[in-house]
Parts: structure tokens; C-alpha cells; sequence
């Protein structure tokens, strides 16, 4: 599909930014908040007027490009920005779309750091009450999805040809797959859940999150294509590769610090050691002589999501004034 008419004049504007690492972020849905968010953390500062899709950043030589989450892989792999934050799945559509293309060895996107938020699957699905219970039961049959290149693939090996040659066509703003798939791909950019009960396809392909919405539609999955995530992504051949770098550290220090939090306890020396077995730390626990002789003071690291457990250990084994922090931002090897 023709990216520049989703994006008007923003080419033209791309080129009078050569100065600026071009840093791609989605414009709208699941994903933004949580990117917004992550960028705050790493003291990204930057103000984006209504409307605009390209926001600079006051503190860093930075621009802001706000893309659909499923355009951003495409823009990353062909050069035209360094960075961006999308989805895996939509970076293994990229690939399944982009797979028969003969592009030059520089194109493409590296995967950089999974940002653990984001978290859903694209799955196979069909309505409850139908009588398919196996993805195999859809082939030679419509499917309806968002994913045509995923979709393609995962079909031409449930039809025994592996490298079958799907091409996908574009079809007015729409892609389809020709080629000797049995399978009936059709391409449907929202409402894909809906595409059942309107009697367009047997089954769909589409991601799932909590589930509601595909409980509601009267499906039920069958199938996993893909398991997705947020990750940061960037080009093989960013303008920038050192502010790249510091990019790099200073999101994955958000990211640890969202993970784990700090606990602090008072213990005396001579069960120092099995405290310790509770609060390794990521590399050691910190530990200082208090005033009163015989005791010390550990600060270590803790999964937030284990917290509770381990303070219960900790007071098993004799600690005491346990004090658990929040971590703001963090560096750590």
C-alpha cells in the first residue's frame, strides 16, 4: 500500500530533519500511552502540537515521528527513520509481507529491546458454536484478517507447501493474496471479529488481548500464529549510532526499574547469609555495618512481582525494618 497518501507531505518533511535522529512512535492506539510513558521516563522531553505528526525534542536531537503502529517496521526497514517502537506482531508481518522481495542486504529492521508491555497473541479463530475446531478444518475455506502476510504463511504450511508462492496484491487500498494458496485470504483493516457473523469467512485471524472482544463476537480460538509484544526496533544503518546507544540504555533503565524495586532490611551478621539466599540482587545484595555491633544493613534488588514472597522469607530468617522502595530510573549491568 502507498504509505505516503496514509502520510501526507510527511516525506518532505522528513528530509528537512537530517540533523535529527528520526525516532517513529505510534500515533494512536493500544501501544501509545505506554510509549508516551516510556519516553517521559527517559527524559525524551518534547511537545507535539495538535494535529502534527512530528514533534522535536527539546533535550536531545531527537524528532518525534507519530506513524500508524503497523507502518513504522516498513518506514525503519527502508532507512527513512532510525528507531520506533511498535509491535512484534506487526514486525513479523514486515517480514512475512516483505519476504519475497529482493531488497538490498542493508534493508530491514533489528529488534533491539522487548518492552513488555503490549502483551496479546494473533490467533486463529472461529465461532463458538460452528463445528471447526482445528486450523486445518479452514483450509480451501475464507479467512478474514488484518495480517495477510502472517496469515499466508501460517495457511501455506497447514496446506503442505512450505514457500508456496502467495503474492500479496494490492487490490485499491486493500491487499490480497494471489498464488496457489487454496487457502482464500481476504485483507479487512477493522471490524475483523465482525467478519463471521456477516458471513464473509469461515474463520478469522486477528490478535487477542483479554479475550472480550472475541468472547462477545461468539468466537473462540483455535490457534496461536503469533505471541506479540512491544519492541523497540531499528534500522541496520541509523544516522546516529551513538545516540542510538544512549536511547538504548536509557529505555532499558525504565524498563528495569518498572521491573524490580529496592528492598532494604537490618539483619544480624551471623544469618547474613541466608538473608542473602532470599535478596541475591542482579549481581550482589549491598551490604553495610550498622552501629550496633554485630548487625548490618543489605539493600538489594527485588521482581516487584515477587516482593511480597520474599519479605515473608526475610522475616522467616530473623530480618527485621524491611523497607521496600520504589526505583525512579536505574542503569545497571
Amino acid at each position: 500500500m502507498d504509505l505516503c497518501r496514509t502520510l501526507p507531505q510527511l516525506t518532505d518533511t522528513l528530509g528537512s530533519l537530517n540533523d535529527r535522529l528520526l525516532f517513529a512512535v505510534p500515533k494512536k492506539g493500544r501501544l501509545q500511552q505506554q510509549t508516551l510513558d516510556l519516553l517521559k521516563g527517559a527524559d525524551i522531553q518534547f511537545h507535539r502540537h495538535s494535529r502534527l505528526d512530528i514533534a522535536l525534542c527539546l533535550n536531545l536531537p531527537i524528532a518525534l515521528v507519530f506513524l500508524p503502529a503497523a507502518d513504522i517496521p516498513t518506514f525503519v526497514g527502508e532507512g527513512r527513520v532510525d528507531l520506533g517502537i511498535t509491535g512484534r506482531d506487526q514486525v513479523a508481518e514486515h517480514q512475512a509481507v516483505t519476504a519475497g522481495e529482493a531488497t538490498v542486504a542493508e534493508a530491514g529492521v533489528e529488534e533491539v529491546l522487548d518492552l513488555g508491555f503490549g502483551k496479546c497473541r494473533l490467533q486463529v479463530q472461529v465461532p463458538e458454536n460452528g463445528g471447526i475446531s482445528d486450523p486445518k478444518e479452514l483450509v480451501g475455506k475464507n479467512v478474514v484478517t488484518s495480517f495477510v502476510g502472517l496469515s499466508a504463511a501460517y495457511f501455506s504450511k497447514l496446506e503442505g507447501q512450505e514457500g508456496i508462492n502467495a503474492e500479496l496484491m494490492v487490490n485499491g487500498d486493500s491487499l490480497e493474496v494471489s498464488g496457489r494458496l487454496k487457502t482464500k485470504i481476504k485483507y479487512v483493516g477493522g471490524s475483523v471479529e465482525a467478519a463471521c457473523a456477516l458471513g464473509v469467512a469461515d474463520g478469522i485471524v486477528d490478535l487477542v488481548e483479554s479475550g472480550e472482544t472475541m468472547k462477545a463476537a461468539g468466537l473462540k480460538a483455535i490457534a496461536t500464529v503469533v505471541e506479540s509484544t512491544a519492541v523497540l526496533i531499528k534500522s541496520k544503518h541509523p544516522s546516529n549510532a551513538d545516540l542510538v546507544s544512549l536511547i538504548t540504555s536509557r529505555i532499558r533503565g525504565v524498563i528495569t526499574a518498572q521491573k524490580y524495586v529496592l528492598c532494604q532490611y537490618n539483619v544480624p551478621r551471623s544469618i547474613l547469609e541466608a538473608a542473602t539466599k532470599v535478596t541475591p540482587g542482579r549481581r550482589a545484595p549491598t551490604i553495610n555495618a550498622l552501629e550496633e555491633p554485630g548487625w548490618v544493613a543489605v539493600s538489594s534488588m527485588v521482581l516487584k512481582k515477587d516482593i511480597a514472597v520474599v519479605m515473608d522469607k526475610l522475616e522467616e530468617v530473623g530480618a527485621t525494618d524491611i523497607l521496600v522502595l520504589d526505583i525512579a530510573n536505574s542503569r545497571t549491568g
